[in-house]
């Protein structure tokens, strides 16, 4: 009896599902197929283009503290050129003079990663708080009543965000110092336990644009305090992505533009482009080359020169505590809307281009070819336009 006749007679006993299902197990298995499809809706949606390089997280703005000192004239000095900032850090200010310029001892000062704000002791020099105010204008002499200019303007508009004045008492936008400003001084004073005498002298306060968060400290604690010496270097406490760019790709990367960034560790968030460096530099000396480069003397070269391109996160609790840490920033160079798109692994190569395999009735299947457009790498899908594309149509895709 053949096998064919012997299922049939046992399946016409009524054991047929037990007798074909022991063949179909004992039978070799069938070759898997090295290439599996599926079919897959064409759809119109949106692609976007990006390009991934290489980045540093850390904190935004290079602030540089030191001691002022007096200048030849009645006006004191000490302002300091502007911190070149740590990699990943841009300066947004320069450096700026602050501290107490008729000497004493540093007897307080604050812990690297220590976060300073508006109204709050920055370090203290003989058991005197030096405050930290608000301004880009840096402190270059004492304030006294009747004087005017951007530095008494920035530090009425102190006085009166930290609520010692109402704006009602005194106008943050005059740079006069009125007898407003002296009664308003005099209480900010009192609230950190120094004489009310109602004048500024020179070094009680710093003026930086923002939060001071602190870097390395370079006073020491004891030590004399001497005009012209640093006291500390920080940032500000605003989270801040830096991207190294190529400056051939520039031209693709515009302020607004999206980007997504890979974090240690492999977490991934977002952010968007602020800014972008005008000058390119090379990394620092001592850094290892990037891989393949080379020279034609020595096999080795610089690594190439790059613009730093700065970037807001999105959501900087992302970042954790990590500084100065290496990331990986994905920009978004160019956007398309409405587009038909399918899997990269889904086109056919053709002697005159590319196509896609489409299906269609009774199981039949025809390539139409088509131009390609942009490419997602993001979701490993391309732009393909063609006359014979039609939206719903099914197209052979790799099977994941």
């Amino acid at each position: 009896m053949t096998t064919i006749a012997a299922v049939a007679v046992i399946a016409a006993a009524g054991g047929g599902y037990y007798a074909v299902t022991k063949l179909h197990k004992n039978a070799p298995a069938p070759a898997a197929d090295p290439f599996p499809t599926a079919l897959q809706p064409l759809m119109r949606q949106s692609l976007s283009e990006q390009t991934s390089v290489d980045g540093t997280l850390g904190y935004a703005g290079s602030y540089t503290v030191v001691v002022p000192s007096l200048s030849s004239g009645s006006s004191a000095g000490g302002v300091s050129s502007p911190g070149g900032g740590s990699p990943g850090t841009s300066s947004s200010s320069g450096a700026t003079s602050s501290g107490a310029s008729s000497g004493g001892t540093f007897t307080w000062l604050p812990a690297g990663g220590q976060v300073v704000r508006q109204g709050q002791r920055l370090y203290s020099v003989t058991n005197s708080p030096v405050v930290l105010l608000y301004g880009p204008v840096p402190v270059y002499r004492s304030l006294s009543a009747g004087m005017t200019g951007p530095d008494v303007q920035q530090l009425n508009s102190n006085l009166v965000a930290l609520g010692d004045a109402s704006k009602a008492d005194l106008d943050p936008s005059s740079d006069y110092f009125s007898s407003e400003t002296a009664a308003a001084l005099g209480k900010l004073q009192s609230g950190l336990g120094l004489p009310q005498t109602g004048t500024l002298p020179l070094g009680q306060a710093v003026f930086e644009p923002s939060a001071v968060r602190v870097g390395n400290v370079t006073a020491t604690l004891g030590a004399p305090v001497n005009p012209g010496s640093p006291v500390l270097t920080g940032t500000s406490d605003t989270r801040q992505a830096v991207a190294q760019v190529d400056p051939a790709n520039l031209p693709d990367v515009s302020i607004g533009a999206h980007v997504s960034i890979t974090l240690p560790g492999n977490q991934t968030t977002t952010g968007m482009v602020t800014s972008i460096g005008t000058t390119a530099s090379s990394p620092s000396a001592g850094s290892s080359p990037s891989p393949g480069s080379g020279s034609a003397a020595g096999g080795s070269s610089a690594p190439a020169a790059t613009v730093n391109v700065d970037i807001r996160l999105d959501h900087p609790s992302a970042a954790g505590a990590l500084d100065q840490a290496p990331i990986t920033v994905n920009i978004t160079t160019s956007t398309v809307h409405n587009v038909f798109a399918v899997p990269a692994g889904a086109l056919v190569a053709q002697p005159s281009g590319y196509g896609v395999e489409v299906a269609g009735p009774g199981g039949t299947r025809h390539i139409v070819p088509v131009t390609l457009g942009l490419f997602d790498d993001t979701q490993g899908l391309v732009q393909v336009t063609g006359s014979g594309l039609a939206a719903g149509q099914q197209v052979v895709v790799p099977k994941i």
